[in-house]
């Protein structure tokens, strides 16, 4: 069994900062892709930013300068610390891994979510 548990979450006023944390846990062989995606209410979850098991990192353009994504992969966790928040950054947080449990058993495993609030 494998478990993605996430923290960090909270209210904050627009141009706040949060840091999300995401522990991977378990039968874990390996880690590959890391990521994080939010879903806003009404809205389809939307991918935000990734992190490849090198560390190189992409993000969508709209938090492109405000948020940053690294990993500690000691640790099997992710993070994304989010400065410059604004409302529309308003949703539940959710992380992501492209594991393998065993040298040819690979899955994609989600955290539960952790709620971002950002008030005006």
């Amino acid at each position: 069994q494998v478990q993605l548990v996430e923290s960090g979450g909270g209210l904050v006023q627009a141009g706040g900062s949060l840091r999300l944390s995401c522990a991977a846990s378990g039968s874990i062989f390996s880690i590959n892709a890391m990521g994080w995606y939010r879903q806003a209410p009404g809205k389809q979850r939307e991918w935000v930013a990734g992190i490849t098991s090198g560390g190189s990192t992409n993000y969508v353009d709209s938090v492109k300068g405000r948020f940053t994504i690294s990993r500690d992969n000691a640790k099997n966790t992710v993070y994304l610390q989010m400065n410059s928040l604004k409302p529309e950054d308003t949703a539940v947080y959710y992380c992501n891994a492209n594991l393998f449990t065993a040298p040819t058993a690979k899955g994609v495993y989600w955290g539960q979510g952790t709620q971002v609030t950002v008030s005006s």
